[in-house]
């Protein structure tokens, strides 16, 4: 792996971990430590997986450079939705995943692989990486989901208050369906490309677990759409899919 990539992985490392320590600390300071460990981390990405190959087409793939892809996808939608979403201990446990997939990355640096058997498959790939991160962020938007239901419930017990108002819940349920839908039609046409282009498409674990998500994920959608489904169902599904 090049120097370069050593560099800014160190970076992005240091980034995240600045977050994760001062994560109880909301000034201005920790969140460029997070930005600045979001754009290293970038470029680590684009050095490890393509750069000092030597060769024009294909890279550097396995499964921690692919998580680490993901994650830092999952970052970037979580940036940017922070400015107007207030997203609390998001930002904790978003740091400390960047720090694992850091360090998994420099043990499972990924193979080489110069060639590609389509000019298709890095399509293929990016969609599928896509698909990835979308979920990623779903499940993040159900935990925190999960987490303002749990807390509201003894409070809803107690009488005499004001009535507890549901708008924060709504939106965070209407942006974890958001988030299912565009995974879902991004892994949707990462699924066809593949089965089109027969030479992308074979019947291993890859694909099985892809097509189970997909089934998941689609009958959770249309059970969201004819039933009105909701609450804590909704989140087990998204994690099972996720996790498919």
């Amino acid at each position: 792996m090049p120097l370069a990539w050593l560099v800014f992985s160190f970076a992005a490392l240091a980034g995240y971990g600045v977050s994760l320590v001062l994560s109880s600390h909301p000034t201005v300071a920790v969140q460029r430590a997070m930005q600045l460990g979001w754009g290293a981390h970038g470029v680590s990405l684009v050095l490890g997986m393509w750069g000092g190959t030597g060769q024009a087409v294909g890279g550097r793939f396995g499964f921690a450079p692919v998580l680490s892809m993901t994650l830092w996808l999952l970052l970037a939608v979580y940036m940017v939705e922070s400015r107007f979403v207030r997203l609390p201990g998001a930002r904790r446990a978003l740091a400390a995943c960047g720090v694992v997939v850091l360090v998994l990355v420099w043990f499972y640096p990924g193979e080489l692989q110069p060639h590609v058997r389509s000019p298709w498959a890095p399509l293929h790939w990016l969609l599928g990486i896509a698909s990835y991160g979308l979920f990623g962020v779903a499940v993040l938007h159900a935990a925190l989901l999960g987490r303002a239901e749990r807390q509201m419930r003894p409070l809803s017990k107690v009488g005499g208050g004001e009535p507890l108002q549901p708008v924060p819940l709504l939106q965070l349920e209407r942006m974890t369906f958001r988030f299912v839908t565009a995974g879902f039609m991004v892994l949707s046409a990462a699924l066809v490309l593949g089965f089109v282009h027969a030479s992308l498409w074979s019947w291993n674990h890859k694909s099985l677990f892809s097509v189970l998500a997909w089934l998941v994920f689609a009958a959770l959608l249309a059970g969201r759409s004819a039933f009105g489904w909701r609450g804590v169902a909704v989140t087990r599904v998204v994690y099972a899919g996720a996790g498919l």
